[in-house]
C-alpha cells in the first residue's frame, strides 16, 4: 500500500523492547500531536485517521500509533495495560524529544483518554491534554461487557473469556487486569495533573459505552478545563466526525497560540 503524501510509517522500540508502529501525518513543524485510540482499537480507527488528517490540515503535525498488543504493534493484548500503555506513550514522546520536536498534545479517546490524563498526572511534561469519552468511574461497564456475576467468575475460574458473536475468543480477562483497572482512582490521579496544563473534555450526549455524567466529573475536578459535550454524538462519533475534529482542531490552535 502506497504511503499518502505527507504520511510515514514511524516503528518506535517501547522500553521493552516491544516494536510500536504508528503513521506520522507531517506538516514540517517542530510540534507535534500524539493520538492514543481505544480498547480493542488501533491507530486505524476512523478517529484516530480523521483527528491526524484535521490536525495536519490545519498545519499541525500528528502522529497515530498502535498500543503495545493493538494494531501492528508487537507484544500481547491485554484488557488493562493502563501503566503499560502511559509507558508506551512515554516511549513515543521520548522518541520525537530525541528528533528535537516539542509534543505539544496528547489526545486520547475512551481507554486512550484515560491513559493521557494518567500520564499528564505522571509525567507533568505535557501543557495540552484532550480526553475524547473517557471513563471517569472505573468500575462502570465492567456488569455490561462481562455480565452481572463477572466478580464472582473471575475468583473462581481466574479468569473471563469474552467471545464475540461467532463465538471465537475476543480475549481473556484476567483477575489481576481487574485489578489493575479497579485500582485506577481517576479523581485522585487528576488532582495530580499540573495546574497549567489545559485539560479539553470531549463527550457525546448519546454515548453509550461511557455515559456523559462520567464528562462532568472530569469538569468539576480539573481546574484548567474546558468541556464540550457534542449533542446526539455515540461513543465513537459516527456522524459527528466533522464537530469533533472542529472542537479538536481549534482547542490544540488555540492553545498554541496561547504558548507562542
Amino acid at each position: 500500500m502506497a504511503e499518502a503524501v505527507g504520511q510515514k510509517k514511524v516503528i518506535i522500540p517501547n522500553k521493552h523492547g516491544n516494536k510500536l508502529v504508528g503513521i506520522l501525518h507531517d506538516s514540517g513543524t517542530p510540534e507535534i500531536v500524539i493520538l492514543c485510540h481505544g480498547l480493542q482499537a488501533s491507530k486505524d480507527h476512523a478517529i484516530m485517521v480523521n483527528l491526524a488528517a484535521a490536525l495536519q490540515n490545519a498545519g499541525i503535525s500528528a502522529f497515530r500509533f498502535d498500543f503495545t498488543g493493538n494494531g501492528e504493534s508487537e507484544g500481547s493484548f491485554d484488557f488493562a495495560n493502563y501503566l503499560g500503555e502511559i509507558e508506551d506513550i512515554h516511549s513515543v514522546i521520548q522518541h520525537f524529544h530525541k528528533e528535537n520536536r516539542t509534543v505539544s498534545a496528547i489526545i486520547g479517546h475512551s481507554k486512550g483518554a484515560n491513559e493521557v490524563l494518567l500520564y499528564a498526572s505522571k509525567y507533568h511534561d505535557i501543557k495540552t491534554v484532550v480526553n475524547l469519552s473517557g471513563r471517569y468511574a472505573m468500575n462502570g461497564g465492567l456488569e455490561e461487557r462481562f455480565g452481572k456475576d463477572f466478580m464472582e467468575k473471575i475468583s473462581k475460574e481466574g479468569f473471563i473469556e469474552l467471545k464475540s458473536k461467532s463465538g471465537t475468543v475476543d480475549f481473556r480477562l484476567t483477575e489481576e487486569s481487574l485489578k489493575e483497572r479497579l485500582n485506577i482512582n481517576m479523581h485522585e490521579q487528576c488532582q495530580k495533573i499540573d495546574k497549567d496544563c489545559r485539560v479539553l473534555t470531549v463527550h457525546g450526549s448519546a454515548d453509550e459505552i461511557i455515559p456523559v455524567g462520567d464528562a462532568f466529573e472530569f469538569a468539576k475536578i480539573l481546574p484548567n478545563h474546558k468541556l464540550h459535550i457534542i449533542e446526539g454524538a455515540n461513543h465513537v462519533y459516527t456522524d459527528n466526525q466533522a464537530e469533533l475534529a472542529s472542537v479538536v482542531v481549534n482547542f490544540i490552535k488555540e492553545n498554541k497560540s496561547a504558548a507562542s
